[in-house]
């Protein structure tokens, strides 16, 4: 009887405009969440962030920053703010306060903050190892979601996020900001209309020279840290200073490396680039760590890693990542962006969205782009309220299907690198051929009371 209920509703309730749930592919309890043009978004940040020495780190608290630069323009609030680290919390408060007049709420346990019915969207900014439970709860709690890149910690993860989306129909952006740039979208489009021919190969640069942090004692977690909600689906750790906070990272128990933070942008353009909306059948991935030795930083993860995947037709997808002294690539001198190759030329596209295509061996180029874009993650959050808007995943620029085949490569990358080997990838049912080991990578083992559901 319920399940018949549920077609009933999906079938037959209507807006004030006419159009039916199913329609929007929305059930009813996201029908619920829909929000008009006049409405304002209610907005809960998950995950502030620290700056490390190096001035990386707190991309929760530049959402804040950005979310209240759109309140007017959007009608957007921040609401609630949440980390687990509670020492984090006051500063954001006040860049709240001080541009809207507006105290947010303030938890540490974020399944507070999605209890909350003023709460309509979720920013996910936490550690990897915490995207997909949250992601799940958000959905069970009738949220929409920003998804942080990558995706997840892994491709089950991944996929099980994918089930709740489907199950629960929020609205669900993921954090690939470049997909929202005009230079990047003229790019895109040049290159899927044959404008160097038939792009065979896209190289993925990823130059990025990241400092040691350093290496310390475990020791006792500060007051202001929740530890344990802070490991939460990981494995347990003793506390250690050098690998919370954005080192996180560089450390498998909670992160994916260098490729997973900031390469997975890279990646996703280069997928983009070649039209490839499908895994590869095939990735091989080698490298190491060659900055420093093993008592000079706590780094377990690559800081020079090289992926070669193909896919099946034969067309090739190459990352290479330095993370050390290394000069560009191109007419431009790229070190962090991707390099396009096709049958009439090649296109080289930077990292901050200018590009440059050639013909064949002709040294002045036949295209280019310099124009300085608008704030890429501006854009990307005003695509996100449009689509909240309207109800219509499709108006998004990165959805989460884009989310995890990009995040996936990363993944997938990885497990070559650890087990020292060349996997085919059988994309359609998102495992490895023949390898057990291999498809033991593809997900891990859970803290009590942290685990993922089996089936969402």
């Amino acid at each position: 009887m319920a399940t018949k209920r549920r077609d009933f509703l999906k079938h037959s309730i209507v807006t004030t405009t006419g159009i039916t749930l199913g329609s929007m592919g929305l059930n009813a309890r996201s029908y619920g969440s829909i929000l008009g043009a006049n409405d304002r978004i209610n907005i809960a940040v998950i995950g502030l962030g620290k700056k490390q020495f190096h001035g990386w780190g707190a991309m929760g608290s530049n959402y804040v920053s950005k979310i209240c630069k759109l309140k007017e323009q959007c009608n957007i609030q921040v609401v609630s703010l949440c980390d687990v680290d509670e020492e984090l919390i006051p500063k954001n408060n006040k860049k709240v306060y001080d541009s809207t007049g507006i105290k947010p709420k303030n938890e540490w346990d974020m399944r507070r903050v999605l209890d909350d019915k003023d709460v309509d969207v979720a920013f996910f900014v936490t550690p990897n190892h915490w995207h997909a439970l949250g992601h799940i709860w958000a959905c069970q709690a009738g949220k929409h979601i920003w998804a942080e890149k990558p995706l997840a910690y892994n491709v089950s993860e991944q996929r099980l996020m994918i089930e709740a989306t489907r199950k629960y129909r929020p609205i669900v952006q993921v954090g690939q900001y470049r997909r929202s740039v005009p230079n990047a979208r003229e790019a895109m489009k040049l290159l899927h209309e044959g404008g160097i021919g038939e792009v065979y190969m896209a190289k993925v640069l990823n130059y990025k020279r990241r400092p040691s942090f350093g290496i310390a004692s475990d020791s006792t977690p500060p007051k202001s840290l929740h530890y344990d909600m802070w490991l939460g689906p990981a494995a347990y750790q003793n506390y250690n200073e050098k690998k919370v906070h954005y080192n996180f990272h560089f450390h498998w128990n909670t992160g994916n490396g260098d490729i997973a933070n900031h390469g997975v942008h890279q990646l996703d353009l280069g997928r983009w680039g070649l039209n490839k909306n499908e895994h590869p059948v095939s990735v091989y991935s080698a490298g190491g760590i060659f900055g420093w030795k093993p008592y000079e930083c706590s780094q377990e993860t690559p800081d020079t890693q090289t992926a070669i995947y193909k896919y099946a037709d034969g067309k090739i997808l190459e990352f290479a990542e330095m993370g050390h002294y290394v000069n560009g690539v191109g007419s431009e001198n790229t070190k962090i962006g991707v390099m396009y190759y096709g049958t009439e030329g090649y296109l080289e596209f930077d990292y901050h969205s200018s590009w440059r295509a050639f013909k064949k061996e002709e040294k002045e180029p036949f295209a280019k782009r310099d124009k300085p874009d608008p704030s890429r993650q501006d854009l990307l959050i005003m695509n996100f309220v449009d689509a909240l808007r309207s109800g219509d995943e499709n108006k998004l620029y990165c959805n989460i299907r884009d989310g995890h085949y990009s995040s996936s490569l990363c993944h997938l990358a990885n497990i070559s690198y650890r087990l020292g080997r060349n996997l085919e990838f059988m994309g359609e049912y998102d495992t490895f051929a023949g390898d057990d080991e291999a498809n033991l990578m593809l997900s891990r083992e859970y803290r009590t009371p942290y685990e993922l559901p089996k089936v969402i």
